[in-house]
């Protein structure tokens, strides 16, 4: 078919053949299907779906559109978590180290910030010297060597996903459960993983507002791992609120190091030792999760795993000593707090509120070509259920240019709710699907 018949078919509701999505992705990403033709299409998908046979033969065309890693030099199994995004979701920065310091080998390939949710490439990047423009070579050796490497997305690795998420972003087709189950997964399997754990998280601060769609996006990816011949666990955990007592940077990367060292919030460390211990089992390293969090626990009490973070940092140029001695991380020059406007209690947080608030401070971008000021950001010091008199505080603001700090403070106040009752507790972890 040409592309406008493809187009037209999709439109109308009719099966398109795996050929002609394989036709139709090499054309664009070799610039023979233009822009305009292209969001055409991804408009149809957003309305008429994608089949299991389309959506196989789609993300398949994005995987083979540029270089599938070859892994097989490191022993063991690789496995890799993806999250869907949140707010102060750090999880990737202590969750590798401490797989890794388990034995299991964690081939990561991170993204940036954009919107509301941070990245974990700007995270890392706010530890002095950390470099995740690693080529390919380097990246497999430090696999191999080191046990995790955590890079961005390379111009040889699935370059139509690339492409085609920059398209999506201004053609307000992101929000598309194909289209973004196709999109991870495509990068993820270019990896060279044999088994990947899916954090998809639920709630005001993610992209997946309800467990319905949660669920939804899940079972989608674990489809397409099976029809890729890969193991895919997905764990729905809550993004009502941020996870963990930070959000922004440096301030996020403290606290993962802290949680390596057994002292971070309890929220965040539960989260992490949940996905981290499914790692372990996909990776052969233990029969069972509980199985599983004894080694865990056994590699924070003994050190090993914040070891195997400076191990990491180091071979990535950065400065491991800024993990031994955190007040080597960047530091804001100011602070200020959002006091309680009233007594009570913490009865909600809009998380994407507080992502966009983090946007505003200078803590994340807007678009692309943003610069992003590493010290900046929040510090929780009240999450729902905490008991709050007036003005006490809510949020300690760490800052640097005070231009928009009425307005960083003024989004922080509307997002938090107080009331007159403790709100019943919300588990963290709401599904596990495999």
């Amino acid at each position: 078919m040409r592309p406008y018949e493809l187009i037209k078919a999709k439109r109308d509701g009719q099966p398109l053949p795996p050929a002609d999505i394989r036709a139709f992705l090499d054309g664009y990403t070799q610039g023979d299907v233009t822009d305009y033709q292209m969001s055409a299409m991804c408009m149809a998908v957003f309305f008429r779906g994608l089949s299991d046979v389309e959506l196989a033969a789609w993300t398949r065309a994005m995987l083979e559109s540029g270089e599938v890693l070859d892994l097989s030099e490191t022993k063991g199994l690789k496995v890799d978590k993806h999250s869907t995004g949140g707010v102060g979701d750090k999880v990737s920065l202590s969750l590798a180290p401490l797989a890794a310091a388990c034995g299991v080998p964690v081939p990561m390939i991170s993204g940036r910030g954009l919107g509301h949710t941070g990245g974990t490439l700007d995270k890392l990047e706010s530890i002095p010297g950390f470099r995740v423009d690693l080529d390919v070579p380097t990246y497999r050796r430090l696999v191999k060597d080191v046990g995790a490497c955590l890079i961005g997305q390379t111009a040889t690795l699935a370059p139509a996903d690339k492409k085609l998420y920059a398209l999506r972003d201004v053609t307000a087709t992101v929000d598309c459960i194909p289209l973004i189950a196709s999109s991870i997964m495509s990068k993820k399997l270019a990896e060279g993983i044999d088994a990947l754990v899916l954090d998809v998280k639920v709630g005001s601060g993610a992209f997946m507002k309800t467990v319905e769609d949660a669920r939804t996006l899940g079972r989608t990816m674990i489809g397409i791992g099976r029809e890729m011949n890969k193991k895919v666990v997905a764990v729905l955990t809550d993004m009502d609120q941020p996870l963990g007592n930070t959000v922004g940077n440096a301030l996020e990367v403290i606290e993962a190091v802290e949680m390596l060292r057994g002292k971070a919030s309890a929220d965040y460390t539960e989260v992490t030792l949940a996905l981290t211990a499914e790692m372990l089992v996909q990776g052969g390293k233990a029969k069972t999760p509980a199985e599983a969090r004894v080694q865990l626990a056994k590699v924070i009490a003994d050190g090993s795993a914040e070891a195997k973070l400076c191990d990491i940092v180091k071979a990535q140029g950065g400065d491991p000593s800024a993990i031994r001695e955190l007040s080597k991380l960047p530091r804001a020059r100011h602070t200020t707090t959002v006091p309680a406007p009233r007594a009570g209690f913490v009865t909600g947080i809009d998380s994407e509120a507080v992502g966009l608030a983090a946007m505003a401070l200078g803590a994340g971008r807007a678009k692309t070509t943003d610069a992003i000021d590493p010290a900046v950001g929040f510090v929780l010091e009240k999450k729902m259920g905490a008991r709050v008199q007036a003005g006490e505080a809510l949020v300690t603001v760490h800052y640097n240019d005070a231009s928009r700090l009425d307005e960083v403070k003024a989004r922080v106040t509307k997002a938090w709710r107080i009331g007159d009752a403790a709100p019943a507790a919300r588990p963290l972890i709401l599904e596990r699907l495999e």
